[in-house]
Formats: structure tokens, C-alpha cells, sequence
């Protein structure tokens, strides 16, 4: 029997492969060396491309500091993406093109001065990963310690932008972020879709002593079924994120949390269960905030909120618009006004730019037929 059909058998019983000889290290040493020195000449190359794209990077720099430009502009890196993507002709993968070039572009603005980003703290939560997601790992992180306290850090300008939740697929939106969307002149710049998985952890190994687990309310909600079937004696306590969560985790054996892969790794917990959220397709969906109004991108969607006069058929005419402009509706969610007189805001996503012609001719008819009306921003579709 050869050492490839011994390495399937053990591949079969769950054993470890067998070694290769020193005769097979040598015979694939040199099948391979030539193969290597051609990835070490490639590799160079690509080096010496990403250093010259890295200065063509720093003249576009200089040249937006002259016209007071912003340094990042979501729709421009979309459409080098998406170009990058269309001229792709694999093996690589679209997604993994995409990652590949967001870093790059991230290190490129980096060289000049990193972004400051706010987001929902401490280090370790779905806020977070979210930032890098879209900006790259090229920024330096602001982590806050409510939704509240990153609207406030954008507005104040001591950050540029901010990452805040606004719904998850399983329990929905995120109230707090849409209330203060609200309150705030900011505008959304962008958006993330991330798949979110939730895993258990503890500082044992064993859930030894663990009496509560601790979270954010979402992830609570998002993990309820399985916490009732798994430890249903478990004490459940809501806290300002699932970072925080584990942070207390790592100073309290009594205590697990819900939270991030990533927290487990920066906490020194055990994950106990991975992958614990009820809907195994669970997605966040998080808003980037800043002053600035991006431009039209080619894949565009605007956010709005609108209230109407309480009468009626009024919603009904109130939306009439967008069909017949031909504007698509892709969310519509409602929250209480709070005047106590069973009045609401309606917050609705549409697709296009807002510079779109269709579109615009709706958002006239809408801001004629709303008692209130308010834009939140045109920006990149993450679809």
C-alpha cells in the first residue's frame, strides 16, 4: 500500500496521515522549487506595483487637500472594486478580489493619516469587525460605549465617520439608532451587511460556577431558543455590547457572554458553543455616518424618514411617488413619534441616488405630500 492510499484509509477513520519519507521530501522539494521561485518573482512584482499605486495614492492626496476633498470617498472605491471585480479572470473569487483591493486602498489612504472611525465598544464586537469590513484595517478604531456616544464623537468631529447597527434580520431594527437618525444632521455614507455568529464563552473550559450570561440585548433576543433548550438556568442580563460582555467574562468566572470570535481571541476566553444564534442565516445590517453627501455610485439606495398628517389614506398617498416614478421600495419601518397622539415616522429605504432623475422627481412629490420629510443620505448599496 502506497503512503497516498494509507494517508485516505487514516483520512477515513478520522486518523492522522502518514509521514512522507525523506525520499518523498526530496522528490517534492525539487518538483517544487521551480514553482516557488515563480511565486517569489511574481511577488516582487506585486510589490513593486502596490509601492508605485501607493504614490499615485499620495499625488491624489495632495491634489484633494488643494480642493479640501475628503481623503475617502465610498462611492470611488466602490466603482475601482466593482471595475477590478469585472475584469477579474479568476481562479480568484469576486469576494476575495474585493477584500484583497479594500485592504490595499486602506493602506494607501493610511500613508497620509489613518481615518478615525467610531464604533459600538469595547474592541471585540460586531461594530467593529463591521468598521474593517468596509474601511479597510488601515484605520484607527474609536471604540465608544453606546450608539449615543458615536453619533456624538462624529458630530463633534473628532472622529470622521462612525459605524452604528440599524437592523438584524432576525429581531429587526436596532430602535435606539433609528431614533437618534432623527436628531442628528449626519448623513449615511455607507452600509454593511454582515453575517453574524454568536458563540458562548467563558473563562473555563467547562462553564464550571458560570450563574448568568451576559450580552447586548440583540444577541440576547437573536439567541433565545437555544440558551432556553441548552441552559435554561442560566440568568440573562442585557449590557451595552457584546464586547463589554466578554470583557466582564474575562474578570468574572460567574459570568459568560455572547459575543465575537474575535472577542473570545482578544479576551482570553474559552468558546464554549459556536454558532449558537437561532437563525443560522443571521446578518447585521450597520450604517457608516459622517458630514459628508457621497456621489451617485451606479448602485445607489437613499434613506429616508417621512411622517404623514393623520388622516385617511394618507400613507397610501404619501408613497404614491415612488411608483409612479418607477422608484423601488426595499425597507419600510415604523417607529412611534412619541406625542403621545398614536402618530409615527416612517423610515424608508428606496433604490437609486437621490441625484437620480427618477428619483428626484419622487423625493420632490414626497417632500410636498409629507408632514415631515427628511433625507438621510444617498449612498452605496452593500447588495
Amino acid at each position: 500500500m502506497t503512503n497516498q492510499d494509507k494517508n485516505a484509509a487514516a483520512a477515513a477513520q478520522g486518523q492522522q496521515p502518514a509521514m512522507p519519507t525523506e525520499e518523498q521530501e526530496r522528490a517534492l522539494s525539487v518538483e517544487l522549487a521551480p514553482l516557488r521561485e515563480q511565486i517569489d518573482a511574481v511577488d516582487r512584482e506585486l510589490l513593486a506595483m502596490l509601492n508605485r499605486r501607493a504614490q499615485l495614492a499620495l499625488d491624489v492626496g495632495e491634489v484633494k487637500k488643494k480642493f479640501g476633498a475628503p481623503v475617502f470617498r465610498p462611492e470611488r472605491e466602490l466603482q475601482v472594486i466593482r471595475k477590478v471585480q469585472g475584469n477579474n479572470p479568476g481562479p480568484l473569487r469576486g469576494d476575495s478580489v474585493a477584500a484583497i483591493w479594500r485592504e490595499v486602498m486602506s493602506a494607501c489612504r493610511g500613508l497620509e493619516k489613518p481615518l478615525e472611525v467610531a464604533f459600538l465598544g469595547p474592541a471585540g464586537t460586531f461594530s467593529e469587525q463591521a468598521l474593517y469590513a468596509h474601511f479597510g484595517h488601515e484605520v484607527a478604531g474609536v471604540p465608544c460605549p453606546s450608539i449615543d456616544e458615536v453619533f456624538r464623537a462624529v458630530e463633534a468631529g473628532t472622529v470622521e465617520y462612525g459605524v452604528v447597527p440599524v437592523e438584524n434580520s432576525t429581531e429587526g431594527a436596532v430602535s435606539r439608532t433609528l431614533d437618534l437618525f432623527l436628531q442628528t444632521s449626519l448623513k449615511i455614507s455607507g452600509e454593511i451587511a454582515l453575517k453574524v455568529h454568536h458563540n458562548l464563552m467563558a473563562s473555563s473550559p467547562d462553564m464550571k460556577g458560570v450563574t448568568v450570561v451576559r450580552a447586548h440585548p440583540q444577541a440576547l433576543a437573536q439567541c433565545q431558543h437555544w440558551l432556553t433548550a441548552n441552559y435554561p438556568h442560566l440568568e440573562r442580563q442585557a449590557v451595552s455590547s457584546n464586547g463589554e460582555a466578554a470583557r466582564m467574562a474575562s474578570e468574572d468566572p460567574t459570568v459568560a457572554a455572547i459575543a465575537a470570535e474575535t472577542a473570545a481571541n482578544r479576551y482570553h476566553l474559552h468558546i464554549i458553543r459556536s454558532h449558537i444564534q437561532d437563525d443560522p442565516h443571521n446578518r447585521t445590517r450597520f450604517a457608516v455616518i459622517g458630514r459628508y453627501e457621497t456621489e451617485p455610485s451606479g448602485s445607489d439606495q437613499t434613506s429616508l424618514i417621512l411622517s404623514v398628517p393623520n388622516k385617511a389614506g394618507a400613507v397610501y398617498q404619501l408613497l404614491a411617488p415612488l411608483a409612479d416614478n418607477g422608484v423601488s421600495m426595499c425597507r419600510f419601518e415604523s417607529r412611534p413619534a412619541r406625542s403621545g397622539a398614536w402618530e409615527y415616522y416612517f423610515y424608508v429605504d428606496i433604490e437609486g441616488h437621490q441625484r437620480d432623475a427618477a428619483v428626484e422627481r419622487a423625493l420632490q412629490q414626497l417632500r410636498a405630500n409629507a408632514a415631515y420629510f427628511k433625507v438621510l443620505g444617498s449612498y452605496p448599496s452593500s447588495k
